[in-house]
């Protein structure tokens, strides 16, 4: 009788290392093949979970989104009654998280993936359901903080975060790496002047 190793179960370790693949070679690095590879797997394997290019795409992006829920970790996000400045605090947290040790390579990813869905119609439902996921919350809590146009305000703070983190990790500012104070007073801003607007 076999004993199987500790260790996350293949579906998951098969996703793990195409995300990785991602961030280190780029879509074109992304085969079965190689995942078998790098995650020390017999030849086959990643075909026997993902048949298809779409589905080991898919499997990614359900992954990324487990990882990044991790990330932010919604029970640490403050409650919308807590106020404004536990709001910004925690937002504060999140992204300063993002953009410090594994989790960048995480962001890398993840523009691996939106790049590949804007030329893959079938990746982008799937892509933009799994980002809804953070979407939603994020407008009840600007709802409740006071918005007077939460849907319009969620874009807003969504893309200001996303810019500044692309910024950050891939772009101009990629050996930047702002302290949680000044993350702290850059979403403060932010949300004084759209909800007191």
């Amino acid at each position: 009788m076999s004993v199987r190793s500790a260790g996350p179960p293949r579906t998951e370790l098969i996703a793990d290392t195409a995300l990785a693949l991602l961030a280190e070679r780029g879509m074109r690095g992304l085969t079965h093949r190689a995942v078998d590879e790098a995650a020390g797997l017999p030849q086959g394997s990643t075909s026997n979970h993902a048949r298809t290019r779409l589905a080991l795409l898919e499997a990614a992006v359900r992954r990324q989104a487990e990882r990044e829920a991790e990330v932010l970790n919604p029970a640490e996000m403050p409650h919308p009654s807590a106020g404004r400045e536990q709001l910004v605090a925690g937002l504060a947290m999140a992204l300063h998280r993002y953009l410090t040790g594994d989790h960048r390579q995480l962001l890398v990813s993840r523009y691996e993936l939106a790049m590949e869905a804007t030329r893959r119609p079938e990746l982008r439902a799937y892509y933009d359901a799994a980002g809804a996921q953070f979407r939603e919350p994020l407008e009840a809590l600007l709802r409740t903080a006071g918005s007077t146009a939460p849907e319009r305000h969620t874009l807003s703070l969504v893309a200001w975060c996303d810019g500044l983190m692309f910024s950050c990790v891939a772009g101009s500012y990629h050996a930047t790496v702002p302290t949680q104070e000044e993350l702290r007073s850059s979403v403060g801003e932010l949300l004084q002047g759209m909800l007191d607007a």
